[in-house]
């Protein structure tokens, strides 16, 4: 079986994307009620210097999606601990075990983590050797196009391959672009040409036309979708319609069945202002996408409210009356 299977109808695989904050626990059980996409993956779990792993593994769920797979994505640089952690998750049910080197965060990367291994081609290699010699499951790679600068970049994704990674995701912009200049996917585009190993793309992938236009300009194998399922949960079902030569359209009872598995996961002791400062980011991303919804975006975010079913009770009918 492909690592990376089309569904009957030629859809290429299509990946949830970990997102540091907005795709958290909450968002990740919410897109999974929701569905459309073949894997999720979790947000980076930090592998410190003096990480105990046996005790960090426990933050990982398998079954936090299911029945969607969840791959288990790790951040850290130290390769006998990056190996021990790979195999911590392995045994807690892990599909896939991803190696983050491709967030920009200066506090992550001053700790020699993150994006900052694509300073250091060599070491990028060996860290990604070891948890793949640790584990039975498939090892991938997601980066970014360089640090600095694309001076190494041919050279990180050949030391990437070299590592006998199962396949590389590619966000092409980095560490210095931060998510501000497009995504150069004329980048995803040479990788695929150099590459033996299968290529998935990632980067400003906003709608089904997005989505089509980069498989057809970069050539790559699968799609990963980060903040574009954020502005619209239902992308992935989307895609999937293209190619199955129908139409998909959610009813507002499917966004508010998302938004209710969202607010349920929030964790009880959460304080009221942690509830509604989450919800309005969500809400933001949610307003952010809806061309009747931008105008009224920022009063939804400014206005006081109370509690969080003052911020609901205003909220709610707003988007709603966009959706609708």
């Amino acid at each position: 079986m492909a690592l990376l299977p089309k569904d009957p109808h030629g859809c290429p695989f299509l990946i949830l994307a970990p997102m540091e904050g907005v795709g958290d626990r909450c968002f990740r059980r919410a897109m999974a009620s929701v569905g459309g996409f073949d894997e999720a993956v979790t947000d980076f779990l930090r592998v410190p210097t003096n990480a105990h792993v046996q005790s960090l593994a426990r933050v990982y769920e398998a079954e936090e999606t299911a029945p969607i797979p969840l791959a288990a994505q790790l951040m850290g640089s130290d390769i006998e601990l990056m190996a021990a952690m790979a195999r911590e998750v392995e045994k807690r049910g892990a599909p896939r075990i991803d190696l983050n080197c491709g967030c920009p965060s200066n506090t992550v990367t001053g700790r020699g983590a993150g994006s900052s291994l694509l300073k250091d081609p060599d070491l990028l290699n060996q860290v990604a050797a070891a948890m793949v010699k640790a584990v039975c499951v498939p090892v991938t790679i997601k980066m970014r196009s360089g640090y600095d600068d694309t001076s190494r970049f041919r050279e990180n994704l050949l030391a990437a391959q070299e590592s006998g990674a199962s396949y590389i995701t590619l966000h092409p912009r980095t560490k210095a672009d931060g998510y501000g200049p497009p995504a150069r996917w004329d980048l995803i585009a040479e990788a695929k040409s150099f590459l033996k190993i299968p290529l998935v793309g990632n980067g400003d992938i906003l709608s089904v036309e997005d989505a089509l236009r980069m498989l057809k300009t970069t050539g790559c194998d699968a799609l990963m979708i980060g903040r574009g399922s954020v502005i619209n949960p239902f992308i992935f079902h989307q895609i999937r319609a293209h190619f199955a030569k129908t139409s998909y359209q959610p009813k507002w009872e499917d966004l508010l069945r998302y938004l209710q598995v969202y607010i349920a996961e929030i964790p009880a002791e959460s304080s009221e202002r942690l509830k509604i400062n989450k919800m309005k980011q969500l809400m933001g991303f949610l307003f952010k996408g809806n061309p009747l919804l931008v105008e009224r975006r920022q009063t939804m975010l400014t206005t006081t409210y109370t509690d969080f079913k003052s911020f609901m009770d205003f909220a709610l009918p707003l988007l709603k009356e966009g959706w609708e």
